[in-house]
């Protein structure tokens, strides 16, 4: 015959009371110990920066990520250390991963869009400077998605945006550089966009309207050989 043990209901009250703490206690501790991790992958991340050891760097920020796999700022730290070490292809990657956990994080989306630049990828470029403009209005941004356009044949597009630009106040005050011999200069937006105006005009057969263009851009800077070049390009 098997003996059991019987507990009473105030034993029972008391067990129970004592595995909540054995398991509390247990969380308690693990939490601590994932705190205690957490701080010296934070000090391995900061003191390899210091070092410029961007490998170390690197690892330290994966194991933050792993333990926070939910926290889009570690990711878009780590995209951001790819992309400063100019590894866009896996900047792009990761920053496709921080986009699914936030979907309005425009340091991603730059990332993205100046990564696929440097890969040579303009159509992707664009799809995603046209995401970030979207979400900014940025003026500058729309100023570099004309050029994409212009660049992947979508002239109408282009020319749409380049007259849109053209109108707002920004373009009477902003400027842009060009390397002309070997120099950087400074010239007003307006003489850029009026230039890419005619381009774009001559590629849609628009000849009359482009040479207007040319004369535009070179009354505002006429120091800018890109516009004699191209209005000299119309008479060959």
């Amino acid at each position: 015959m098997v003996n059991y043990i019987k507990f009473n209901t105030t034993d029972m009250k008391y067990i129970k009371l004592f595995l909540v703490v054995v398991i509390f206690t247990m969380i308690a501790s693990r939490v601590s110990a994932q705190d205690d991790m957490k701080k010296i992958y934070q000090a391995n991340y900061d003191r390899a920066l210091v070092y410029n050891d961007f490998f170390e760097a690197k690892s330290a920020l994966y194991k933050l990520v792993i333990m926070e796999p939910e926290n889009d700022s570690l990711l878009a730290t780590l995209a951001y250390l790819y992309f400063d070490a100019r590894q866009y292809a896996s900047n792009v990657l990761i920053c496709m991963d921080v986009l699914k956990l936030n979907p309005n994080n425009t340091s991603a989306m730059e990332m993205i869009a100046i990564s696929y630049e440097n890969l040579g990828l303009k159509d992707k470029a664009l799809e995603y400077y046209e995401k970030l403009y979207l979400k900014t209005n940025d003026f500058q941004l729309l100023y570099k998605m004309a050029f994409f356009q212009y660049d992947l044949s979508k002239f109408l597009q282009s020319i749409t945006n380049i007259d849109f630009l053209l109108q707002q106040p920004e373009a009477e005050e902003a400027t842009v550089f060009f390397t002309i011999e070997d120099e950087e200069k400074e010239f007003p937006i307006k003489t850029a966009l009026f230039n890419l105006k005619g381009l774009v005009n001559k590629e849609l057969g628009n000849i009359v309207e482009s040479r207007q263009n040319y004369e535009e851009a070179l009354k505002l800077s006429p120091d800018f050989i890109f516009a004699k070049e191209n209005m000299e390009a119309l008479d060959n």
